[in-house]
């Protein structure tokens, strides 16, 4: 990999200066035990405002919010983020490979979900393409949040599906009370051979001065998985090839390709190797905060082959013995954050917030270089917070984005591009009696450049929602409504060409058109002590809809995959609930359960929309008390038949999970040894919104221990 380049730090240290930065305007959210841990230490507070925006009272009018922290993050830390939060309500992953897992939100991936880091975009590659990875540490974040509904589009309006916020502590909001202040966890998993470890220090060097430092290091083995590699359908092309060859008398090729399709155990050239770095600095008093953090994220990993699949540069069959394909990856990154507080006024504060990335990406063939992806990307907020009036309340701002991307090798599917975003934004709450009521309003103006190709395309859309709940006791009920407009990205207008780490040659359009959505949200919440319920139908009616799928046809050996642009229909439900049962003393029981259910169909008679995640049910059982928590749940996804045109379907499948959580010095104390087992059965499950589900499955049998500390 490479070293800091002494032009991209000082850019990054220009860009900070000139970009301005805030959190989005999000809810406080009333969680329930199976997705949130609530315990604090004497430094980071147990408040559960949702911290994209921590000066927000209350504000769970348009979007329904999830959040995974303490215990339940440190039990469920995976090498990728989609895998940790996957089994939230209407929440999947991508599941590339172990190395690769975006989050799924509502059956949308890539640009219709915002992945964010402490408020701003994540400034990596991982919305471009499935294959490449999320620059997110998740062995030193503090707390993921799930935020959904139409409340998100102030992350833009690309963010139909909702948005995903990953909050560390590169950036210190609070001055310990001790001298010095760690944070720390180790784990190992057995079905990857998975030993991570990582800690954070917090020291403060006077009383409104605090240096951080964290770093993280996860070496994994291959995943091994429950039954056959292959899904049947691959399997049977593999078995009719052998067929094939044996009948010419070739029979070293079918020996290798029944070897091939009998194949079980650990996926080949699945490992992942990962490191990252940080520090910080911030200064905190009564009149606001600033503060700096520099960080550094290396991955390695491997990209498993497909059976059949061929080199767009050589023809050459993969059966046996194929060239590996690995990704290496490194991320360094700026960020900054500021907030001055502005007393009482019309306004109660000003918040900024920033961030640089220089980011490099090299997919490798053996030891052979392929494709090298290079790019760097600022983005910056900067909103105005106002003070609560009368039950008048809001945030209004403004937003800029920058990236320039370029990809050198023979297998560079895109050209080199740019793309320029600023954003404006207002957001107004009002609260009467128990009537709730929120307008939002959203400009977007996006200018995407291909030099190489002669090809400038620019867009300007107008996002708006309007919500209303009502409060009937411990009861809310409430209705939104949205219009939201996305501009293409690079990738669905410059692509053409092969990429080998997706084995497909994928083909964009120059002449795709805004993508316009008419979205609307029915709930009901329930929160009372002892119980929690939430419900939503959420239904989106696009107006020219992007979509990726398989053609049919096949260039350079490779299977086409096409960007179409068409109308489309969603619709879909989510639940979640939690009760306590009984109670035996400091002992609690109570059971919880999620299901979810997305439609989508292409209109006048498209068929539906590629990878789309079928009814999936969850209940669990847990028994809970100040030293111990013992858990057992059980996951059921239905089979996915309605699939697009070429894409295989998906088996359904349960898999049984059990956890057991020891607190030695009480629930207080920050210290927790945590056993698990995963997929307890050893079945073999494949996620329908995967690119690979035919040749990459989900782990099998997995034992986890993991120590968590605080102190």
């Amino acid at each position: 990999m490479k070293t800091v380049p002494v032009r991209a730090f000082s850019a990054s240290l220009t860009a900070l200066s000139l970009a301005l930065a805030a959190p989005a305007y999000a809810q406080q959210s009333s969680p329930d035990s199976s997705t949130t841990d609530t315990k604090t230490d004497d430094f980071h507070s147990a408040d559960e405002i949702v911290v994209t925006a921590p000066y927000v009272e209350r504000l769970d009018l348009l979007s329904g919010t999830s959040a995974v922290t303490g215990d339940i993050l440190a039990e469920k830390t995976r090498a990728q983020l989609g895998d940790i939060l996957a089994s939230l309500p209407g929440v999947s992953a991508t599941s590339f490979s172990p190395g690769a897992s975006r989050p799924v939100l509502r059956g949308y991936q890539g640009n219709r979900v915002a992945v964010l880091t402490d408020g701003i975009g994540n400034i990596d590659a991982s919305n471009t393409s499935a294959d490449h990875a999320v620059t997110i540490d998740t062995l030193t974040v503090e707390r993921i949040e799930v935020l959904r509904g139409p409340a998100v589009l102030l992350f833009g309006g690309q963010a139909v599906g909702g948005a995903v916020n990953a909050l560390d502590k590169r950036i210190p909001r609070a001055v310990p009370d001790e001298p010095v202040h760690v944070d720390a966890l180790v784990a190992y998993g057995s079905a990857a051979r998975d030993y991570s470890g990582g800690a954070s220090v917090d020291v403060p060097v006077s009383d409104r001065i605090v240096v951080h430092v964290d770093g993280s290091y996860r070496n994994t083995n291959d995943t091994r998985t429950g039954g056959y590699i292959f899904a049947p359908s691959l399997r049977t092309e593999l078995l009719d090839f052998a067929a094939e060859e044996a009948s010419e008398g070739h029979f070293e090729e079918a020996t290798e390709a029944q070897e091939r399709a009998d194949q079980r155990g650990r996926i080949p050239n699945s490992a992942v190797k990962t490191w990252t770095a940080a520090g910080g600095i911030a200064f905190i008093d009564d009149g606001g905060n600033l503060g700096l953090s520099y960080s550094i994220y290396d991955t390695n990993y491997g990209i498993p082959a497909r059976p059949g699949a061929e080199h767009a540069h050589t023809g050459e069959e993969i059966v046996e013995g194929e060239v590996p394909v690995t990704i290496g990856m490194r991320q360094y990154r700026a960020d900054f954050r500021g907030e001055a507080n502005l007393g009482d006024g019309l306004f109660d504060k000003l918040r900024l917030r920033a961030g640089y990335a220089d980011y490099t990406h090299t997919e490798f063939e053996g030891s052979e270089i392929g494709t090298v992806f290079i790019s760097q990307g600022i983005e910056g907020r900067a909103e105005l917070i106002q003070n609560d009036r009368n039950g008048w309340r809001g945030a209004s701002g403004v937003q800029y984005q920058t990236r320039d991307f370029e990809a050198i090798g023979a297998e560079a599917f895109v050209p080199p591009n740019k793309t320029r975003q600023y954003g404006l934004f207002s957001l107004q709450e009002y609260t009467t009696g128990n009537l709730d009521a929120e307008v939002a309003v959203r400009f977007d103006s996006v200018e995407l450049r291909a030099d190489t190709l002669g090809l400038a395309r620019s867009f300007q859309n107008v996002s708006a929602a309007l919500g209303v709940g009502y409060h009937i006791g411990d009861l809310k009920i409430g209705a939104n409504v949205s219009r939201t407009g996305r501009a293409p990205a690079v990738e669905e207008l410059f692509s053409n060409g092969p990429h080998i780490a997706t084995q497909a040659y994928e083909l964009g359009d120059p002449n795709l058109k805004s993508e316009r959505a008419w979205n609307g949200e029915l709930y009901a919440r329930y929160d009372a002590p002892g119980a929690a319920l939430s419900a939503t139908l959420y239904t989106n009616r696009f107006d020219s809809f992007i979509y990726e799928a398989e053609t049919g046809a096949v260039e350079d050996n490779l299977p086409v995959f096409a960007y179409f642009q068409k109308d489309a229909v969603v619709w879909g439900v989510e639940f979640q609930g939690s009760k306590r049962l009984a109670s035996f003393g400091d002992m609690n029981l109570s059971v919880d359960g999620v299901a979810d259910y997305t439609r989508s169909k292409i209109s006048s008679g498209g068929g539906n929309v590629p990878r789309i995640p079928p009814l999936r049910l969850l209940g669990g059982a847990e028994l809970s008390g100040g030293q111990i928590d013992l858990r057992s749940e059980v996951e059921w996804s239905d089979a996915q038949t309605k699939t697009a045109a070429f894409e295989t379907p998906t088996a359904g499948f349960t898999l049984v999970n059990a956890s057991a959580t020891w607190r030695p010095f009480g629930r207080d104390q920050n210290v927790a040894i945590i056993a698990s087992a995963n997929n307890i059965f050893d079945v073999t499950a494949r996620r329908s919104a995967s690119f690979t589900k035919d040749f990459v499955p989900l782990s099998g049998r997995d034992f986890r221990v993991t120590a968590r500390v605080s102190f």
